[in-house]
């Protein structure tokens, strides 16, 4: 019976050592690194005491770079120090792996490594069960408890604790292959494979940024925090979170057990148009343990087999590019799937998928500053990080025209500012593709009209446009998604974006573009004059266009109209007289520059939303009409020749009217105060305005007022006070206010009553020149929190103590200011107090150690 077992034994180990022979042979055949890319193997040698047996001479003779270790009863240093200057370590497991001391010694040894410095441990299941080496059982365990016989507790508890840990590592069971040969050739190739990505990589060289990014994301992945982490990196199409995913993947995966790249799930990953849930889910879970364990078509039999596998393992999981929930819910759908310690990373363009399942931690890929821009184009263009010389006004526009001469650069990019690049388009295309209809509608209008505007603003655009959906709820998913930004309270997308937007509207009809709803380009709209245009985005650069006074006579489903010159000269667009017509349907008319003296046709527009005519020729905008009940906001600023609003009651709803620097503008109507919407009113520079109507105090609403540079201004209504809502006032030049109200044009004082405007923060008075004194009331301002009086007279009262949130005060050029009241020193919010040539004054009460102060005067102690 001992004779048999001994054989079988002999045979086991022949067969065995065998398969360790080819597997580093075919490795070392098929990989050419240097004596530092070494291997090493742990295995029971047959030529180990009890066994001996020639073996083949050739195939051993190929282990170039294995190590050749005489064994003995215990390691030494040198096997020590050929284990931790290994790579990789390789674990051939056996049902009589443990009959070796040297092996049990070995294997503490690599696993020590593995966990102090992260070596890569592959494990071998040869004809042994995994849980049987783990939990020291069956054949495996009686081979142990022979080989612990006799040896210290401490010994054993080492070589259990090792044994249990290489258990956990997901391993090659030889049960998995019918044919050894093929196993031989799939473990060399993988071995092979590890050590090519263990090689330093240049992949990254000359990535721009990227620095940055890694600083950032390093605090979301809390290296220290033993739990599972997940983590979303969000951006828009192109933008380089695959990039950043693959950095990470590159600089941490040798700090996992497993790791895996699931790279562009939403292509490489697609699902069967027929699948059911469960069948889709068990088909990505296939795909997702085949990529883990880096074996092809690994088949599962239900939907726990990840958690089973891999809930005690350190894993590095990386799903780039999700686009779907089923696709998380199948690879990565709870953290206890995994074990301690392991990070997951996904890379989208949705945020609602990283909100479904509960990610928090997510790092938001901005868009390169303008030196990162600059130096990437560089590096593409020229090879370097900055242009040739002579390049660089180009180079700001240019993308990729390396080794042209510079003449063709300019040609080539007159082509680039029309059209996108064919491969940007279809990846940029795919995101849009994926929006339902009405989404893609949303996203064709931001694109050609509404980039870089108010949410507010667009809400109210689209409203009628959009009735059975809400526009702000439609606008929050394109955020989402990534196509838009929305940052304290204005729509970005970006210019890549945009030109999809009007690339895909002009191939509407190519033959015909006046059949499409959307018109953007200069040529398209002089030559359409149909009914089927809605909107009309005009932006002249050079070229002078005469038009008919009825050219929008055909157009009358335009909603929205856009004609502006932001970078040519003024006065481009030429036309007789006034329109004789346009669209009732008209919901938006920005015009810049306009020749018109008058708008006659304003009286039909009654679904109007906004009014942009700023640097007009108006002298006055129409007479009494019929109500504009939609009209919210109006800017007329710097039309010089304005002389007289209409009357505001025909614009209920108005709630930003702007004036600036329309330097004829007298008055203001009485009916100013019925804009009880009314939000802003910007008379900056309306330097021929003499006062202001007693009813702009029935404006409750009004939050901002702005009077800077009204040189003619002399009074201020008391009823001021009124406006409870009023935040800011600007005052700043107001150099003839005399803000007389008690009939005595010698008194030089503000309302007491302004200070019943309780919300006000901010107050800027400078060069009120005859402004000396601020009344006590000045106490009960107690959300003020900048007092600007710079180069005034004034003296404070000594309630400036009761502005309790006050934080910067500046009284720069008061040169009659002799003291400051000592209740100043109760303002204990404030934090800057301007000084500078105050040459009066005497003292600073004991201020100095409490705030900032700014001053060039040497003060009288």
């Amino acid at each position: 019976m001992d004779s048999y077992f001994f054989l079988a034994i002999v045979v086991a180990a022949i067969s065995f050592f065998m398969l360790l022979v080819t597997i580093m042979f075919l490795f070392y055949k098929n990989s050419r690194f240097h004596q530092e890319n070494i291997t090493i193997a742990s295995f029971l040698s047959p030529s180990s005491p009890p066994f001996s047996f020639p073996h083949n001479q050739k195939t051993t003779s190929s282990r170039a770079s294995t190590v050749q270790i005489e064994r003995s009863r215990s390691i030494g240093p040198e096997l020590i120090d050929a284990i931790r200057g290994s790579k990789i370590s390789i674990v051939l497991r056996s049902r009589n792996y443990a009959f070796s001391t040297w092996c049990m010694n070995e294997l503490v040894e690599i696993m020590k490594c593995r966990e102090e410095l992260s070596q890569t441990v592959m494990t071998v299941f040869y004809e042994v069960d995994p849980t049987d080496v783990k939990k020291q059982e069956g054949d495996f365990g009686k081979v142990f408890s022979k080989t612990c016989k006799g040896k210290s507790r401490e010994d054993i508890v080492r070589w259990s604790h090792a044994l249990e840990e290489v258990a956990k590592i997901a391993g090659y069971h030889s049960s998995n292959w019918d044919n050894e040969a093929e196993m031989i050739e799939d473990i060399a190739t993988d071995v092979s494979n590890k050590l090519f990505n263990s090689t330093p990589s240049r992949d990254f060289d000359g990535l721009v940024g990227i620095r940055a990014h890694m600083e950032k994301i390093e605090e979301l992945l809390q290296p220290d925090l033993d739990e599972v982490g997940m983590i979303g990196i969000l951006g828009p199409a192109g933008i380089g979170n695959s990039t950043i995913a693959r950095f990470l993947y590159h600089h941490h995966s040798k700090k996992f057990q497993l790791s895996v790249f699931m790279e562009n799930i939403k292509i490489t990953c697609q699902l069967r148009a027929c699948s059911d849930n469960y069948g889709a889910k068990l088909y990505l879970q296939e795909k997702f343990m085949s990529q883990m364990i880096n074996h092809l078509g690994v088949k599962i039999p239900h939907l726990g087999i990840v958690e089973e596998r891999l809930k005690d393992k350190k894993v590095l999981v990386i799903l780039d590019d999700v686009d779907q929930l089923v696709q998380l819910e199948s690879m990565a759908k709870e953290p206890c799937w995994f074990g301690p310690w392991s990070r997951i990373i996904i890379t989208t363009q949705d945020q609602k998928l990283l909100r479904a399942r509960g990610i928090n931690h997510i790092y938001r890929v901005e868009f390169p500053s303008n030196d990162e821009a600059l130096q990437i184009f560089c590096m593409y263009a020229f090879g370097q990080k900055s242009p040739k010389d002579g390049f660089m006004d180009l180079a700001w526009e240019c993308s990729y025209f390396k080794e042209m001469p510079e003449h063709e650069w300019s040609v080539e990019l007159q082509r680039l500012r029309s059209r996108l690049d064919g491969k940007i388009e279809s990846i940029l295309k795919f995101s849009y593709d994926a929006l339902c209809d009405e989404d893609k509608d949303l996203f064709l209008h931001i694109a050609c009209f509404f980039n870089y505007q108010e949410v507010e603003k667009v809400v109210e655009h689209l409203a009628k446009s959009f009735f059975h959906v809400s526009v702000r709820q439609r606008l929050h998913i394109l955020a989402e998604k990534s196509l838009i930004y929305i940052d304290e309270g204005m729509i970005e997308m970006h210019s890549l974006l945009a030109q999809l937007g009007k690339e895909i509207v002009c191939k509407q009809c190519v033959r015909d573009p006046g059949r499409r709803r959307f018109l953007v380009d200069a040529q398209d709209i002089c030559e359409v004059l149909t009914d089927y245009t809605t909107e009309i985005n005009l932006r002249f650069e050079e070229s002078k266009l005469n038009i008919s006074e009825t050219i929008f006579e055909e157009m009358s489903n335009l909603q929205f109209l856009r004609l502006r010159n932001d970078v040519g000269p003024p006065n481009i667009l030429f036309f007789p007289g006034c329109l004789s017509y346009i669209s009732p349907k008209l919901r938006l008319l920005d015009w810049k520059y306009s020749l018109m003296t008058c708008l006659p046709f304003i009286g039909n527009l009654e679904f109007l939303v906004e009014l942009r005519m700023d640097h007009s020729k108006f002298e006055k905008l129409w007479d009494e009409i019929k109500p504009l009940r939609y009209l919210k906001w109006m800017d007329l600023s710097h039309s010089k020749n304005l002389k007289k609003l209409p009357n505001i009651l025909t614009t209920p709803s108005l709630k930003e009217l702007y004036l600036t620097n329309c330097s004829s503008l007298v008055e203001l109507p009485s009916s100013i105060g019925n804009a009880t919407n009314l939000r802003d009113l910007d008379l900056t520079q309306c330097s021929n305005l003499v006062e202001l109507p007693s009813s702009i105090g029935n404006a409750t609403n009004l939050r901002n007022l702005y009077l800077s540079g009204c040189s003619s201004l002399i009074e201020l209504p008391s009823s001021i006070g009124n406006a409870t809502n009023l935040r800011n006032l600007y005052f700043s030049g107001c150099s003839s206010l005399d803000l007389d109200l008690s009939e005595c044009s010698s008194l030089v004082e503000l309302p007491s009553s302004i200070w019943n405007a309780t919300k006000l923060q901010y107050l800027y008075l400078r060069q009120c020149l005859r402004l000396v004194e601020l009344p006590s009331s000045i106490g009960k301002a107690s959300n003020l929190q900048t007092l600007d009086l710079s180069g005034c007279s004034a003296i404070l009262p000594s309630s400036i103590g009761n502005t309790t949130n006050l934080r910067k005060l500046n009284l720069c050029g008061c040169s009659n200011l002799v003291e400051l009241p000592s209740s100043i020193t109760n303002a204990t919010n404030l934090q800057n107090l301007n000084l500078c040539g105050c040459s009066s004054l005497v003292g600073l009460n004991n201020l100095v150690s409490l705030i900032t102060i700014e001053s060039n005067t040497r003060y009288n102690e």
